[in-house]
């Protein structure tokens, strides 16, 4: 590098070429096409030279030399972990060279049965979910614009309360006596039943129960069936409440939901490929192809995925519609959201040692073992070295442990161009998706669950009970999550110890790594802020009930005074915010919504610009907000990072904690 700017020092030649890197994140956006195979080519494969200059320099220059030493294990240990969570990086980027959207295509082919409406079931599995959950989740199956429909309620719980509500409200309720084969069995059974239906249904879908369908759902899905091939259509999931991360970071505004990654953008990548997987709620199958299969799977505690190995070895396909015609709820606790990720990852294990894995004897195309491949390398390799990754520091503080061996200004030239490229582009082609310290925190809050899931499910694949995620309940206090936090506490408190005996003294701390401990040095502080980050995540703030999606609107507050012009702010099932007026302390009156009529309503708490009402809807009032709540066709939630935004938040959350202690 000197070599070509001898006039500045190794550390100012490797800077030059870093900023070199970064100016292209001002030139990229303007010139890139996303939609563009060879644009998303090129600029990744631009990312794999980087990567793989990175992984030359790491293992020729970086370890430790040969031999029975503690620096030896350690450094090779660290590179052989962050090499297979590379690879699995590099993996994905292959995905990501290709996109589809078949939003023309549903568009085009709508209507195609001419005719007669083909008949679809909706299936709601349920096991323990309350009834502000299901009631939902029901009225909006039956509002769907489909005609020829039927909703299925599939109660694994066995309830009575639940049994009567169905047949109040009209829909088909079905219970078994056992829970064998968990969701899928109980799906399987569904299908068994319809099966003796004097007409069975042409179409499934799937729905879980806390999962509103908007009106569109099925004429947007039914669209792609116009291909005999295609034998299920999946859709995205949203979520009209945050999840932990973002609540409990305050950022629920300004920072998407962590699965948007995968739906908005490595969905239809992997749509493009022929490799788009069921994800359970939300898709709908052909009733020919599920036969043919013999029904849902229940190889897996995540029969979802498995059921797309499965069509695509009978010779069905499996395709994506990325429309927003679903919204439900995001486990709202950190032990809930863990759980979830964990018994994904478990599955996902238990699919590579299935029938369907990819060193199964099955008729899967090479390209259906990569997928498969893809997914268990995310799964065992990104989480363990996300652990590694804030461990191996302390072994060279408090050991004398070298882990890294390099000078600073290789670091800048290998790692720094590196990663600022696999940034600028992953932002580019997401939309600014990939947020690092907030990605790593993601990734560390489930890695020792998520770890352990993925090493017990390739050793033992069989013999794990499905673990429900829990959804609904009181959230409305403050819940710090100890057991979670303890780990994370220690380790803050041993890398700032490590960090400050690497500041002021060698005793602990020598230079023997030379400008490795520089590197270290920096790696260590990164490592704070992310484990500060994870700590402040594992306080659970109070939540309440909001739809983010709602923007103000025009609406009318009638009391005996007269009537009141207000501006209404947000909505929920039973409260109300309005501004524009001044309302006085416990004033009754009528509020007049769009789309649901004269609300009777109660002053609770004036405020300096109007007021938070108590409503009190009629039966039909209150079905009426439920299907404006959830069934429109719009997309709850944030869809890209909103930068300064999201700063502000977090100053605001960490405002929050000072004022708090």
């Amino acid at each position: 590098m000197t070599g070509a700017f001898p006039h500045l020092t190794e550390l100012q030649s490797s800077t030059v070429a870093l900023l070199c890197v970064a100016g292209f994140a001002l030139v990229l956006p303007q010139v890139l096409d996303r939609a563009k195979t060879l644009h998303r080519v090129l600029v990744l494969a631009v990312a794999f030279l980087f990567a793989a200059r990175y992984a030359w320099w790491r293992g020729t220059e970086t370890l430790a030399p040969f031999g029975p030493t503690l620096d030896m294990a350690a450094s090779w240990s660290l590179y052989m972990l962050e090499m297979a969570a590379l690879a699995g990086s590099l993996s994905a980027f292959v995905i990501l060279c290709r996109i589809r959207s078949r939003s023309e295509e549903a568009t085009e082919h709508a209507g195609w049965w001419r005719e007669t409406p083909p008949r679809v079931a909706i299936l709601i599995a349920t096991y323990n979910e309350e009834l502000a959950v299901l009631e939902r989740t029901i009225l909006g199956a039956r509002a769907l614009r489909h005609e020829n429909k039927e909703v299925v309620v599939l109660d694994d719980g066995r309830r009575d309360w639940l049994r009567d509500f169905c047949a109040k409200t009209g829909t088909r309720y079905l219970r078994r006596a056992d829970n064998l084969g968990s969701k899928a069995g109980n799906l399987n059974n569904a299908l068994d039943v319809l099966s003796r239906d004097a007409v069975p249904p042409d179409f499934v879908a799937v729905l879980d129960a806390d999962f509103v369908p908007h009106r569109g759902f099925l004429s947007r899905s039914l669209a792609l069936f116009h291909d005999p091939k295609v034998g299920l259509v999946q859709t995205p999931q949203h979520f009209f409440n945050a999840d932990p991360i973002q609540h409990n970071l305050g950022v629920t505004r300004s920072y998407p939901d962590e699965q948007r990654f995968f739906f908005d953008h490595m969905q239809p990548s992997r749509d493009a490929w022929g490799i788009a997987f069921c994800c359970g709620t939300s898709s709908m199958a052909r009733w020919e192809a599920l036969r043919d299969i013999g029904g849902f799977p229940t190889d897996s505690v995540t029969e979802d995925f498995m059921i797309t190995l499965v069509l695509r070895d009978a010779g069905w396909a499996t395709v994506y519609l990325a429309e927003p015609l679903t919204e439900g709820l995001a486990p709202e606790g950190l032990k809930e959201y863990v759980t979830q990720r964990a018994r994904w990852c478990l599955g996902m294990m238990q699919i590579a040692r299935s029938r369907v894995g990819p060193l199964g004897r099955n008729r899967l195309r090479l390209r259906d073992r990569w997928s498969v491949a893809d997914a268990v390398a995310y799964w065992l390799t990104t989480f363990p070295f996300r652990i590694a990754a804030v461990i191996y520091p302390l072994l060279y503080w408090f050991f004398n442990i070298t882990v890294v061996d390099a000078r600073l200004a290789d670091v800048v030239t290998y790692f720094g161009c590196y990663y600022l490229w696999i940034m600028i582009v992953l932002n580019t082609l997401t939309r600014g998706m990939v947020v690092p310290i907030l990605n790593d925190v993601s990734q560390l809050l489930g890695a020792i669950p998520i770890t352990r899931a993925a090493v017990v499910g390739l050793l033992k694949p069989k013999g794990h009970p499905f673990k429900v995620t829990a959804k609904g309940g009181d959230r409305g206090k403050i819940v710090v999550q100890w057991r979670l936090m303890a780990f994370f506490v220690l380790l803050l408190a041993l890398t700032l110890v490590g960090l400050v005996l690497g500041i002021f003294s060698d005793r602990f701390a020598y230079a023997d790594a030379g400008d490795g401990k520089w590197v270290i040095l920096f790696w260590t502080i990164y490592n704070v802020i992310v484990l500060s980050t994870t700590v402040l995540a594992c306080v659970e703030l109070p939540r309440r009930e909001r739809h983010v999606a709602d923007e103000p609107e025009r609406a009318r507050f009638e009391t005996d005074e007269g009537t009141h012009p207000v501006w209404l702010a947000s909505l929920t099932g039973d409260t109300a915010r309005v501004r524009g007026q001044a309302l006085k302390p416990s004033a009754r009156g009528v509020l007049d919504i769009r789309e649901v009529g004269n609300v009777p309503a109660l002053v609770l708490t004036p405020t300096s610009d109007g007021a938070r009402l108590l409503l009190m809807p009629d039966e039909a009032q209150r079905e009426a907000l439920y299907l404006r709540f959830y069934t429109t066709d719009n997309m709850p939630g944030v869809a890209n990072v909103r930068a300064e935004a999201m700063f502000q938040d977090i100053a605001r959350r960490l405002s929050f904690s000072s004022g708090s202690s």
